[in-house]
C-alpha cells in the first residue's frame, strides 16, 4: 500500500510515519500545489493525504489506482468529493480533532476584544496609561455572544460562552431555529442574531450558501459598536466590507484568525486598524490536536485501503 502526503505543511511527518509503520505502509511526502503536481506525486498511489493542494475532476480522472483521499482538518473545499464518489474514491477528514481548540480561541479572541485587552497592552508599551482607546467597555454579564453556525465548535464555543457569564444566541444557517432554548442557548434567525449580539462569533464551513456572509448588508444590521471573531473560514467574511465597519465604527473591534488570503498580506489595512486582533490561523493548534489531526488524517485512508469502514467519511456510499 502507497500513501502519498500531496502537501503539508507541518514541521513532521513522524506521526504519519509511525502509523504507517504498523500497518506496513509506504508513505512518501510531496510538495505539490497545482494539479499537475498532485498528479505527478499520486500517480501510483493507493491514497493521498491533502492539506490544500486541489483535488479536482481533472486530478481525479488522471488516478485511476487512487481508492482514498484524506484531507489534513475539517474542511474539504479543496476536493471534489462529487467526483470522487463518482469514481468510489472514499474521502475522509478529522471533524473533531480541534473542536475544544477552536472555540477556546473564540472566547480567547472574544474576551480580548471586549476587554480591550490588546489595545492597552499596545498602550503601555508604547507608555500610554490611559483607558480612553478602549471606553466603554461592559461586564460580561451584560454582553450577548452571538455564535453564527451550531455545529460542534459552534455549540462548544457557545457552552464556554455561556459559562463565563455571557447571554448566549444562536443560529445555524443549515437549520430553522428552534423555539425553545437549548442549554439555555436561545435560538434566533440570522438577521436577529446581528441586532442583538455584541459578539459574532462565526463557525460555518465555506461554502456556496456562506461565502460572504457577513458582507455589507449584514454588517449593515448589526449592533452599533459590535465585534466580530472569525475562526472558520476567511472567505466567510467580506473583508472590504468589514474594514469599512471598523472605520466607520459600526464594528467596534474584529478578531480573524483567517483570512480570505492567507497569510494575511503586511499591506492588507488590517495590519494597521488599531481595532483588530489578527493570529496566523493557529485556533485549531495544541499539541494534543496536533498529533490527533495527523494520525486519525492516516488512519482513515489505510482503513479504506485496507477494506476497513474508516472513524471518518464523507461519502460511505462507495464503501458498498
Amino acid at each position: 500500500m502507497r500513501i502519498v502526503i500531496t502537501d503539508c505543511d507541518h514541521e513532521t511527518i513522524e506521526e504519519e510515519l509511525d502509523v504507517a509503520a504498523e500497518h506496513g505502509v509506504e508513505v512518501v511526502q510531496a510538495r505539490c500545489r497545482s494539479e499537475d503536481e498532485v498528479i505527478e506525486a499520486a500517480r501510483d498511489a493507493d491514497g493521498i493525504l491533502v492539506q490544500y493542494a486541489p483535488v479536482t475532476d481533472r486530478v481525479l480522472e488522471a488516478l485511476p489506482r487512487l481508492r482514498a483521499i484524506g484531507r489534513y482538518g475539517v474542511g474539504v473545499d479543496t476536493v471534489d468529493v462529487d467526483a470522487a464518489t463518482a469514481r468510489r474514491v472514499a474521502v475522509s477528514n478529522v471533524p473533531d480533532y480541534g473542536t475544544e481548540d477552536v472555540s477556546d480561541h473564540a472566547v480567547a479572541l472574544a474576551l480580548a476584544l471586549v476587554r480591550g485587552v490588546v489595545q492597552l497592552d499596545r498602550g503601555v508599551r508604547a507608555g500610554e496609561h490611559a483607558l480612553t482607546p478602549v471606553k466603554p467597555l461592559h461586564r460580561v454579564k451584560e454582553l450577548v455572544f452571538g455564535v453564527v453556525g451550531m455545529g460542534r465548535i459552534g455549540t462548544a464555543t457557545a457552552a464556554k460562552a455561556r459559562a463565563l457569564g455571557f447571554t448566549v444566541i444562536g443560529c445555524d444557517p443549515h437549520v430553522p431555529p428552534r423555539t425553545e432554548a437549548e442549554e439555555g442557548i436561545e435560538a434566533v434567525e440570522f438577521g436577529a442574531l446581528l441586532e442583538r449580539a455584541d459578539i459574532v462569533s462565526l463557525h460555518v464551513p465555506l461554502e456556496a450558501s456562506t461565502h460572504h456572509l457577513v458582507d455589507d448588508a449584514a454588517l449593515s444590521r448589526t449592533k452599533e459598536g459590535a465585534v466580530l471573531v472569525n475562526t472558520c473560514r476567511g472567505g466567510v467574511v467580506d473583508t472590504a466590507a468589514v474594514v469599512r465597519a471598523l472605520r466607520s465604527g459600526r464594528l467596534k473591534g474584529a478578531a480573524l484568525d483567517v483570512f480570505e488570503q492567507e497569510p494575511l498580506p503586511l499591506d492588507s489595512p488590517l495590519v494597521d486598524l488599531p481595532n483588530t486582533v489578527l493570529t496566523p490561523h493557529a485556533a485549531w493548534y495544541s499539541e494534543e490536536s496536533y498529533s490527533e489531526l495527523k494520525r486519525r488524517t492516516i488512519e482513515n485512508v489505510v482503513d479504506v485501503c485496507a477494506g476497513r469502514t474508516p472513524r471518518n467519511i464523507l461519502n460511505p456510499e462507495v464503501l458498498s
